[in-house]
């Protein structure tokens, strides 16, 4: 299938489709780590719907295949939350177009550096978020002192030659 059909949504994370996407990512990520939490890292879905949250849905043609989020850390600079691809639509670039999707947004709402908590049992998310330009950084936030954790940022100031939303496309439509 080709990332032409590929179309994003604004959507309140507490209803579906949101929220099946959501249950889906908590449960994956219960069952790589063992969590005896929901796996929500402190994500509170109620706050997605104020100044300065974005929730993004992604679907192909009429299928659903993924979501991300956005929320404010500090004065210009954002975290990306409840990244997530459905298994079926892995492998494929989706992640990537969707990363850039949500970093377009970041910039039009005015943030200069976006940052990402991962774990260390998610190598395919790792080399997503570092073919996208992401680089190691300290720790902070909810998993801060998390031994399994692994922490990313990108300045979006120095990534205005990087590949738009729309080349990404193109480039995923040629064979």
């Amino acid at each position: 299938m080709s990332a032409s059909r590929l179309r994003f949504a604004d959507c309140d994370p507490r209803l579906d489709p949101a929220k099946t996407l959501i249950d889906e990512l908590s449960q994956e990520l219960a069952v790589r780590y063992d969590f005896t939490d929901d796996g929500t890292a402190g994500y509170v879905a109620e706050e997605a719907c104020a100044a300065g949250h974005s929730f993004v849905v992604a679907w192909l043609a009429e299928e659903l295949i993924g979501c991300a989020a956005l929320r404010p850390l500090e004065e210009g600079a954002a975290e990306v939350k409840r990244m997530y691809v459905r298994p079926a639509f892995r492998g494929r670039g989706f992640a990537g177009v969707l990363l850039s999707e949500l970093e377009r947004r970041a910039r039009e709402m005015g943030y200069d550096v976006v940052r990402l908590e991962t774990a260390n049992r998610q190598p395919e998310a790792i080399r997503v978020y570092q073919r996208a330009g992401y680089v190691r950084t300290a720790p902070f936030g909810y998993y801060a002192n998390d031994a399994r954790s692994l922490f990313f940022e990108k300045d979006l100031r120095l990534d205005r030659d990087d590949r738009s939303f729309h080349s990404l496309q193109r480039s995923m439509d040629q064979p």
